[in-house]
């Protein structure tokens, strides 16, 4: 893959899957945009190492709930990078109870986030991506969006958003060669996924057929695939990455 003169925006890249987005996008030639709202030193980190590797990246702090803050983000992240091709809506937060615990808070705080965070950012880098040639727009949903995860309401009901939003996206924005897609991981190791018992992890593992948790660089590499000219055609889709445990 080659993504030589590509601009990117990766929202919520400061660590976890956003991070090994932003670092293989780098290392394929692509120019990037860390963004973070509160993990400033967690975002220096990686902007070092892709600068290491002898790529190029940028640090904006933004949080994309908040459309005045998502709206700079954009501008800021055009004028850094003299273009924008790629927005990879990756921010996202989880706030785990089951209903007859979850509060309001807990309700509002993820879908503004992981949802309204995804709306945010696309309203405002629609103009530039509709002026990129083969412009992309890439979404992180998950598996729960698709089937549903008890204690998880509230992130269902958000990823499962951003799966109509992507496919609408594909349908109003074609027209000008903007590829709009949708990646849906399933169990991913991460500090997340860490932060589950044992037992937990164990339970899960048994219900993936390729009996092990994915990697954030394998999402990092379909990010990548769906970035390049090679996808071109690819438009609308929800792209499931979990090993076979949605199958």
């Amino acid at each position: 893959m080659n993504l030589k003169n590509k601009k990117v925006l990766i929202t919520g890249s400061s660590r976890g899957i956003g991070a090994e987005i932003a670092k293989k996008m780098a290392a394929l030639g692509a120019e990037v945009v860390i963004n973070y709202a509160n993990s400033q030193a967690r975002a220096e980190s990686v902007k070092s190492e892709i600068e290491a590797a002898g790529g190029t990246a940028h640090l904006i702090q933004a949080d994309v709930s908040d459309f005045e803050q998502a709206s700079e983000l954009v501008k800021t992240a055009y004028k850094k990078m003299g273009g924008l091709n790629v927005l990879v809506n990756n921010a996202g937060i989880t706030k785990d109870k089951l209903i007859l615990r979850m509060k309001e808070e807990d309700w509002d705080q993820v879908l503004d986030i992981n949802l309204k965070g995804v709306f945010n950012c696309t309203k405002n880098a629609v103009r530039y991506l509709l002026k990129a040639e083969n412009g992309k727009l890439i979404n992180l949903s998950s598996v729960v969006g698709v089937n549903g995860n008890a204690g998880q309401a509230n992130y269902s009901a958000a990823k499962a958003g951003i799966i109509g939003f992507t496919k609408t996206m594909a349908k109003e924005l074609a027209s000008k060669g903007v590829c709009s897609n949708a990646i849906a991981p399933g169990f991913i190791d991460t500090e997340m996924t860490d932060e589950l018992k044992e037992s937990i992890k164990e339970g899960i593992i048994e219900q993936v057929p390729l009996a092990r948790f994915g990697k954030a660089e394998e999402v990092a590499d379909l990010v990548s695939f769906l970035a390049s000219d090679s996808a071109n055609y690819i438009n609308g889709e929800v792209i499931k990455i979990d090993g076979g445990m949605g199958a």
